[in-house]
């Protein structure tokens, strides 16, 4: 299938190892010229290996987590047809012992990024008349976890966001859209199972104990590739998917049991 992407430009944030770089490589695949965003050169340089492989890139090193980085980012790129706001921290602590420095981290580098990014560029892309956002959630932002309940305040601020960006779109071939990944192979997976299954002997008991006690309605019973969800994204990047705007879409293993 022809995403009809050729030619379109697209910021990614995160992008240096994990979801995000499975999204850069799999829209330059498509004929994307994308912005690989990091927060160091020698990251952003491995990257850039893996995405030009697939097509057009270039790097910029910018911490989107803060608003001196979002600046940066901003000044580098001032304009682009998709932005994908993928940046985001996690960690498993107990609610009582969350203080409050953690969670406005979380919310500065998880929903902020989304926020200063996005007051830049949608209101350039609705000036254009075409354009994309899209919000990289969780699962958790609609099935909170109780072993992160911050992470998951978080997520479900990132899909009020992009339903609220999205009624700001009317008539337009603008959209707004979130995905929901589940939980997915990346960087730092193998260190977070074993902290919330500190038994677990291996990566691979840590991996099959998580689902039986933590994610145990997950239908697929596995790690989701990073490949799995860009694959989500590279269709919502596309012309192909005007229709789709406000929408929440789940690329979740079948862990959530609403029909809608």
């Amino acid at each position: 299938m022809d995403l009809q992407l050729k030619g379109k430009t697209a910021v990614v944030t995160g992008s240096t190892a994990g979801i995000g770089l499975s999204i850069a490589e799999e829209l330059a695949r498509e004929g994307v010229k994308v912005f690989v965003a990091g927060r160091t050169q020698p990251k952003i340089d491995e990257a850039l290996e893996v995405v030009r492989k697939a097509g057009d890139a270039e790097g910029v090193v910018a911490d989107a987590g803060t608003a001196e980085g979002c600046a940066a980012l901003v000044k580098h790129v001032p304009k682009v047809d998709i932005l994908v706001n993928n940046l985001g921290i996690y960690e498993a602590k107990p609610f009582a012992e969350i203080p409050d420095d953690d969670w406005l981290k979380l919310f500065t580098v998880n929903v902020m990024s989304g926020v200063r990014l996005s007051r830049n560029y949608f209101p350039q892309m609705l000036a254009a008349g075409w354009g994309r956002v899209i919000f990289i959630a969780s699962e958790s932002g609609v099935m909170t976890p109780a072993e992160m309940v911050h992470y998951g305040m978080t997520k479900s601020s990132q899909l009020a966001l992009s339903r609220g960006m999205a009624e700001l779109t009317k008539g337009t071939e603008v959209t707004v859209n979130t995905v929901l990944p589940g939980p997915t192979r990346s960087e730092g997976i193998v260190d977070f199972l074993k902290s919330v299954s500190p038994q677990a002997k291996d990566a691979a008991e840590a991996e099959s104990e998580f689902f039986r006690v933590h994610r145990s309605s997950s239908l697929l019973q596995r790690l989701i590739d990073p490949r799995e969800i860009a694959h989500m994204v590279a269709y919502l990047a596309s012309p192909l998917s005007a229709a789709t705007n406000g929408a929440a879409l789940r690329v979740e293993g079948g862990l959530l049991r609403s029909i809608v």
